[in-house]
C-alpha cells in the first residue's frame, strides 16, 4: 500500500467543530498501523504539494473531498419496509417491521439482503454506521461478513426482545444472552467491526434480559450499547407501566447498567430536564432521526435543549422508519425540525453545524472522535468525492454561493445520492454510485417490476414502465418516440389507448413522472 494524493476542494473540521474549507486543497493518504488507509496530510495545495511532490496525485477538481457520513442509527432488516404506512410507531412495528424481520432467521435471506443494504450506504456516502440487526444471530454474521469484505466501519448487534414480540422475532432470555456473548467474541474488534449490545427497546425486554445485558456491558466496556427511548408517547406510557419503579423511560436503562460512554439511544424526543442531565452525566449520546420522526408522527427532537444540556447527539437515517438512506435528506429534515418553534424552542442550525452532526459530531457521539468523520491526519481515510454540479439546478445554485454556509446549504437542500461521485473506504474501495437517470432509478424498484419477465429483468426500470398495464390514452412527443425506438428490447402498445404510459395508468403512477421524462 503506497501513499496517494488527491487534489480538490477540501471540507474538514477543526478541534472545535468549526468547518475548514480549502478551495484548492490536497489530501494525502497512506498505510496506517492497523492495515488500512489513514489520512497523512490535508490542507492547502500550494502549502503541501512541495512536501509530497513524489506522491502520485489524482486531480479531482472541481469536486469536493469530504469526510464520509456517520449514520448513528439504521435498521438493516428494515430495508424492505421503507415507506410502509401506519397510524404510528406501534402499529407500524406490528404490521410491517416484525414480519419483515422474522425472515432473517434464514441465513440465506440475511446474506442476500446484506450487500443490498451496504450498497445503499455506500451509494449515499455513509462510511460508518451503527446498525440494528434482527434478533437472529445469522443476521449479525451476514452483515459483519459483508462489511468486513468491503472494508466498512460498522457496528451492529442482535436485537434482544424476549417479550411483547411475535413468534419469529421473540428470543429466549438465557439463549439471547449466550448468543450475545458469542457474537462479541467472534466479531468485536475484527478489522473495522464493532459489536453493540442491542436491547430493542425496554418494553420488548424482560427485567432479566435487561439485567443480563447490563452485566455483559460491564464485562465488555469496549463494546457499544444501542437502543430506542422516548420516541412515541404511547410507547413511553407502556414502558412506565412495565417498569413502574424507574423514574422515567430513560432511567430504565440507567437502572439496568446500560448508560455509559459508547451508549447511543435513538430518538430521545420526549425528555425532561432530568433525562437530559442524565445523558450528559453518563456521557451517553442521542441518535436524532428526523425523517423517521416526521414519517411516523413521533415528535420533534429539541436541538436547543440538547445544546443547552450539553449531551452528545448526532444524526441518523433510521431506515426503515426513516424515509431515505441519503444524508442530504436527513440533514434537511434536521434543519426543518430544529427550526420548528411552536412545540419547543426553535433553533436555526447552520449548514456547517448540521454537516458536523452527521460526520465528526456523530463520530464523537460514538467515541470515535479522531478516528472517523473527519479528514484530519491520523483519521481513517473514509472519503467522499462530492460533485457540486451533479444536477443542473444544483450547479446553478452552487456557482452562485458566496460563502461556505451557502455552498453547504445548497448541497443539503438540493443534493441527493447523485452528488456522491465516489465513496472511498479506508479498508477498501467502495462501489462507484450508479449514474442513472432519476426516473429510471425510481422505477427500478417498482413492486411490479419483479414480474416483468426474464427478458425484461435485464432492464428492470424500463420494463416496469412498459409492462402491459391497463391505462388510458397517451401521446408521446418526438423525442420520447426516438428514445423508445432505440431500446434494446421490443416495446408494444405504447401509442394506443390503454398503453402502459397512458396518463393516470399504473405505470405512470408508479413512476410519478410524465412520459417525456422517461429516458435511457
Amino acid at each position: 500500500m503506497q501513499q496517494h494524493a488527491w487534489r480538490a476542494s477540501l471540507l474538514r473540521f477543526d478541534a472545535n467543530g468549526r468547518a475548514v474549507f480549502e478551495r484548492d486543497g490536497l489530501l494525502v493518504t497512506g498505510p496506517g498501523p492497523q492495515g488500512w488507509r489513514v489520512i497523512v496530510a490535508a490542507g492547502d495545495h500550494a502549502a503541501l504539494a512541495p512536501q509530497y511532490a513524489d506522491v502520485p496525485t489524482t486531480d479531482l477538481r472541481p469536486c469536493i473531498l469530504a469526510p464520509g457520513f456517520v449514520d448513528l442509527h439504521v435498521h438493516y432488516p428494515q430495508l424492505d419496509v421503507i415507506g410502509s404506512p401506519a397510524e404510528g410507531l406501534l402499529p407500524w412495528l406490528e404490521h410491517y417491521t416484525f414480519p419483515a424481520e422474522s425472515r432473517f432467521a434464514d441465513p440465506a435471506h440475511a446474506a442476500a439482503v446484506a450487500p443490498v443494504f451496504l450498497d445503499e450506504l455506500a451509494r449515499n456516502g455513509v462510511t460508518t454506521a451503527l446498525v440494528f440487526a434482527s434478533s437472529h444471530p445469522a443476521s449479525v454474521d451476514a452483515l459483519f461478513t459483508e462489511a468486513r469484505r468491503r472494508g466498512l466501519r460498522l457496528i451492529t448487534g442482535k436485537c434482544l426482545q424476549d417479550r411483547h414480540s411475535p413468534d419469529g422475532v421473540r428470543d429466549a432470555t438465557e439463549q439471547s444472552l449466550i448468543d450475545t456473548e458469542a457474537l462479541i467474541a467472534r466479531w468485536h474488534g475484527v478489522d473495522r467491526l464493532g459489536y453493540a449490545i442491542t436491547p430493542r427497546f425496554a418494553p420488548s425486554c424482560s427485567e432479566a434480559q435487561l439485567r443480563g445485558a447490563g452485566e455483559i456491558a460491564a464485562r465488555h466496556p469496549g463494546v457499544w450499547i444501542q437502543s430506542h427511548v422516548a420516541e412515541n408517547l404511547d410507547e413511553i406510557r407502556w414502558a412506565r407501566e412495565l417498569f413502574p419503579h424507574s423514574r422515567s423511560y430513560l432511567a430504565i436503562y440507567e437502572d439496568h447498567g446500560l448508560m455509559r460512554e459508547r451508549a447511543v439511544y435513538a430518538h430521545c424526543i420526549h425528555f425532561d430536564a432530568d433525562d437530559r442531565a442524565l445523558m450528559r452525566q453518563r456521557h451517553t449520546a442521542a441518535a436524532v432521526c428526523p425523517t423517521s420522526n416526521l414519517f411516523l408522527g413521533s415528535g420533534f427532537f429539541d436541538f436547543a435543549a440538547a445544546e443547552d444540556a450539553g449531551f452528545a447527539h448526532g444524526l441518523a437515517s433510521d431506515v426503515g422508519g426513516g424515509t431515505s438512506f441519503s444524508p442530504f435528506r436527513t440533514l434537511l429534515a434536521a434543519y426543518e425540525v430544529s427550526r420548528e418553534g411552536q412545540t419547543k424552542p426553535g433553533l436555526s442550525l447552520s449548514a456547517s453545524r448540521l454537516w458536523w452532526l452527521h460526520t465528526a459530531g456523530a463520530a464523537a457521539a460514538l467515541g470515535l472522535e479522531g478516528v472517523v468523520g473527519n479528514l484530519a491526519p491520523g483519521c481513517d481515510a473514509d472519503v467522499l468525492v462530492l460533485d457540486p454540479a451533479a444536477t443542473p439546478l444544483l450547479a446553478r445554485r452552487t456557482a452562485q454561493a458566496q460563502s461556505l454556509e451557502e455552498l453547504l446549504m445548497a448541497l443539503i437542500v438540493l443534493g441527493d445520492d447523485r452528488v456522491v461521485r465516489r465513496t472511498l473506504f479506508a479498508g477498501g474501495p467502495g462501489p462507484k454510485p450508479a449514474r442513472r437517470r432519476h426516473a429510471d432509478r425510481r422505477v427500478a424498484h417498482c413492486p411490479r417490476a419483479a414480474s416483468a419477465g426474464r427478458r425484461g429483468a435485464r432492464h428492470p426500470g424500463f420494463f416496469a414502465i412498459f409492462a402491459r398495464w391497463r391505462a388510458g390514452p397517451v401521446r408521446l412527443d418526438r423525442h420520447s418516440r426516438g428514445r423508445l425506438a432505440r431500446l434494446p428490447f421490443p416495446v408494444f402498445d405504447l401509442h394506443t389507448p390503454g398503453g402502459p404510459l397512458a396518463a393516470g395508468g399504473a405505470a405512470a403512477r408508479c413512476v410519478g413522472v410524465a412520459p417525456r421524462c422517461v429516458r435511457g
